[in-house]
């Protein structure tokens, strides 16, 4: 009897909206233990160990750090890539009425935090790539506690908080494809371009296997894996291929979807989490918060996301260029704005191509980290209690 409640209790936690991100926290604490730990050498040296094979005509003999982050987040990108196209096609960015809202939150959340690094590091040409940084909100984490204040926050906020950090993320895709990128080989681009239109002819003339898009789209990654665009905008790339429908038949679209989201959310997430939030905790790690670099992270995320996505949705509804959903208050907004600051898988993947040199590395990630928590904290609580304000009042 005892096992059967715990196992409900397992499959009820899983079955949650908040479990990913609860098991991303447990991996960020994981990953940072043993960084400051006596297995930290053992780790690195795992993360450093080559494995695939090499030929003349074929080279996918990589550490396995970078098959994690060029290729389960490839996966990772494949699912965004998925819900984006959904939202597009039937959801929350069907209609201009609808998408307008979040598509102007999401640019004055990407805008702003930019900026305000920009202010900080533009004259440092050590650091003044990473402008991209504190430009990304982490779909999992935001969620996550979201989903912890349960009904006490309008359905309309997370439905919008999930838009908005779509948006972000196609935001956030592009800037890698166009500032991230290495130079160019357009051989390997062509090969990529080419499977890429066959997919759009699988696409038109109906095409409803799932495999057909998927075999092709190894191809596709490994193309343009050597052309020098990041890899992972394969995953988008093949995401936006897949067939679907606007109604509510399950499409191929939508069953790879659903196939995705718990291997990426319960499997690639922490795990990319474990491999690169080992921060090693030296001294003189605070005051690099206080440099340019950690000054550009952290008010970006902590103060530049709730800043820009309050204020451009205000102008916004003001100039009746969308309206508020139903139920959702501007502090509901601000509360909302603070979780768009938790930027941390995606903050911290930019940060890895932004930045070559370790140290700058592990001064961008304590940054991200330390603004992700704040900014999390600070929109649970401010949600929190304007909640049981409300419940008093009533």
């Amino acid at each position: 009897m005892t096992k059967l409640i715990n196992l409900k209790i397992f499959t009820r936690f899983f079955h949650s909206s908040s479990a990913g991100g609860i098991i991303l926290l447990i991996c960020v604490a994981l990953s940072l233990l043993i960084a400051n730990s006596g297995w930290s050498d053992d780790f690195q040296s795992v993360l450093n160990t080559e494995f695939g094979f090499n030929s003349d005509a074929v080279h996918l003999r990589y550490p396995i750090l970078l098959w994690i982050n060029d290729g389960l987040m490839a996966v990772f990108f494949l699912l965004v890539g998925l819900e984006i196209k959904r939202e597009i096609v039937e959801g929350e960015l069907s209609s201009f009425r609808q998408a307008s809202l979040p598509v102007l939150a999401a640019l004055g959340g990407v805008l702003v935090p930019a900026l305000i690094y920009a202010a900080f590091n533009s004259t440092d040409e050590a650091t003044a790539k990473g402008w991209g940084i504190p430009m990304a909100t982490d779909i999992a984490f935001a969620l996550g506690i979201l989903s912890l204040l349960g009904n006490k926050v309008p359905t309309g906020l997370k439905i919008f908080l999930a838009a908005l950090a779509i948006v972000d993320d196609l935001i956030a895709i592009l800037v890698i494809a166009l500032f991230y990128s290495s130079a160019l080989d357009f051989l390997y681009l062509g090969y990529a371009g080419a499977l890429f239109l066959l997919l759009i002819v699988f696409n038109r003339v109906g095409v409803k296997n799932i495999f057909f898009y998927l075999i092709p789209g190894l191809f596709i990654w490994y193309f343009i894996h050597h052309s020098g665009i990041h890899a992972t905008i394969a995953g988008v790339l093949v995401a936006l291929t897949l067939p679907t429908n606007d109604d509510d038949t399950d499409s191929p679209l939508e069953k790879l979807e659903h196939a995705l989201t718990r291997p990426v959310n319960f499997i690639i997430m922490p795990v990319f989490a474990i491999a690169n939030t080992n921060i090693t905790f030296e001294s003189g790690m605070a005051e690099g918060l206080v440099s340019n670099l950690g000054f550009g992270i952290v008010l970006g995320l902590f103060l530049g996301k709730p800043i820009g996505i309050f204020l451009m949705s205000w102008l916004s509804v003001k100039l009746k260029v969308a309206e508020l959903p139903a139920e959702m208050t501007w502090r509901h907004m601000l509360g909302l704005g603070l979780l768009g600051g938790i930027g941390f898988t995606m903050s911290i993947f930019i940060a890895l191509l932004s930045f070559p040199n370790p140290d700058y590395q592990n001064q961008a990630k304590f940054a991200i980290l330390i603004a992700s928590v704040l900014a999390g904290v600070s929109g649970f609580i401010l949600l929190s209690l304007y909640n049981k304000k409300k419940q008093i009042i009533i």
